[in-house]
């Protein structure tokens, strides 16, 4: 489960990296005013702004959704893994002089 999850991470990561980069700056409007065919966009005349802006938050939330997951997987499965853990170590048996007595068979 941890490494399909991985596996969607990045593939979200991905897409919403390409989201960003096909984006427009707040500058990139000037252009349009001297004719760079902002109204022949395949979104309408208003340009591919909010629908681009709608995809890259909800990828984002996907994002942030599936790293909370993961984190919390990781966090539960660090403690199962104590669970199992001794928290005393068991020492060997000494005799009266301070020698570790060790077992024969």
């Amino acid at each position: 489960m941890q490494d399909i999850l991985i596996f969607l991470l990045v593939i979200v990561a991905i897409a919403l990296v390409a989201l960003v980069l096909l984006q427009h700056g707040k500058g990139a409007d000037i252009g349009a005013a001297f004719g760079s065919g902002a109204s022949n966009t395949v979104f309408g005349s208003q340009g591919s702004g909010s629908f681009l802006m709608k995809l890259t938050l909800g990828l984002a939330a996907v994002f942030f959704i599936i790293c909370i997951v993961l984190a919390r997987m990781s966090v539960n499965a660090n403690a199962v893994a104590q669970q199992g853990m001794p928290t005393q170590q068991q020492s060997a048996p000494v005799n009266n002089a301070g020698i570790p007595i060790i077992p024969t068979k």
